[in-house]
């Protein structure tokens, strides 16, 4: 999203648009795009909730050496996300400084938004697939040959119709209502929105109650994209956003259950927390055009007890942890709980 765009937010109905890139990646190619260790490239924000999920998704599954990762700026100007990250401002491996450029050798003047997660073809530098919702099942699916030994089942198949269903309704009121909150234009469209949000968090809150995981024993797909959500929530969607009934520090389940996966390796060790609030009152200047980013909240509580063990399950089922995070991954020390 580019500068005007970003002061629009706010002055305009939110919708989210559909992934106009779909193509996947595939054991059988059939797309066009067989499953390959090192042709590809993830490019991320470590800001973006949605891009998130991938890089949750690709370090529990052991995918670092072949699907190699790029970090773009959480700070975007008028051609969207950048790679001044990197030394010169481009990315070493794609050799571009913005992702469009990639948009552009897939498509000449794409006329939709530059979004992440993103995949791009290394030989070509064209983009592969900008498909958030389909991409991480396909990480857990299609790239099982690549898996690393010990890799947890993120989508079972005696579980899929569950954890749809789960995720559907997660995404509708939580990963999404968030925005329609955040960028609602009147009071009305602001008030069914948070309501909403609020709603399936009691929902969600009474079902984690008396289980640690929200489809069966074991961490799923849709823990991933409830925590993603869910991480970002005091520091941003709490004031920036209005999702203000209460904060997740306030809720006992949600708060440990968001907890005990933040502290679960694959999942906080991937969380920039400077990223995320740099980006997110920054960027969006229609809603805060100040451009203040607020010092708070205290992250430490995010390392402290949860005791969701005492409700069993185990986290990898029949796998086990991931190692320790790449050279050159970590998350930066200042985006860290203290």
């Amino acid at each position: 999203m580019g500068e005007d765009g970003n002061k629009a937010y706010g002055h305009k109905t939110f919708n989210r648009s559909r992934s106009h890139f779909t193509d996947r990646i595939t054991a059988d190619g059939r797309d066009g795009w067989p499953v390959a260790a090192g042709r590809y490239r993830l490019v991320v924000s470590r800001a973006c909730p949605w891009a998130s999920r991938a890089v949750v998704s690709r370090r529990l599954l052991g995918l670092e050496k072949a699907l190699p990762m790029a970090v773009a700026d959480p700070i975007q100007d008028d051609r969207s996300w950048r790679f001044t990250l990197d030394p010169d401002g481009r990315d070493p491996v794609l050799g571009i400084r913005f992702l469009a450029e990639a948009y552009d050798r897939r498509e000449t003047d794409y006329p939709g938004g530059v979004s992440v997660p993103a995949v791009v073809d290394v030989p070509t530098g064209r983009l592969v697939t900008n498909d958030y919702q389909r991409l991480t099942l396909d990480l857990a699916t299609e790239w099982t040959a690549l898996h690393r030994e010990g890799a947890p089942d993120l989508y079972p198949r005696s579980r899929r119709d569950e954890i749809d269903a789960v995720m559907a309704e997660v995404y509708e009121d939580v990963n999404n209502g968030v925005y329609r909150a955040g960028f609602a234009t009147h009071q009305a469209e602001y008030e069914r929105a948070c309501t909403a949000v609020f709603r399936r968090l009691d929902a969600l809150a009474e079902r984690l109650a008396g289980q640690r995981y929200l489809v069966g024993d074991t961490i799923t797909e849709a823990d991933i994209r409830l925590f993603t959500t869910l991480v970002r929530f005091d520091p941003v969607y709490h004031g920036h956003f209005k999702c203000n009934r209460w904060k997740l520090a306030e809720n006992p389940v949600l708060w440990a259950y968001a907890r005990d996966l933040f502290q679960t390796p694959g999942f906080g060790d991937t969380v920039d927390f400077d990223h995320i609030k740099r980006h997110y009152y920054q960027v969006h200047s229609g809603i805060n055009p100040t451009g203040v980013v607020p010092l708070g909240p205290d992250l430490a509580g995010w390392t402290s007890p949860h005791h969701r063990e005492e409700l069993g399950g185990r986290p990898f089922g029949d796998g086990t942890p991931p190692g320790p995070v790449p050279e050159g991954e970590e998350v930066a020390a200042r985006g860290r709980p203290a």
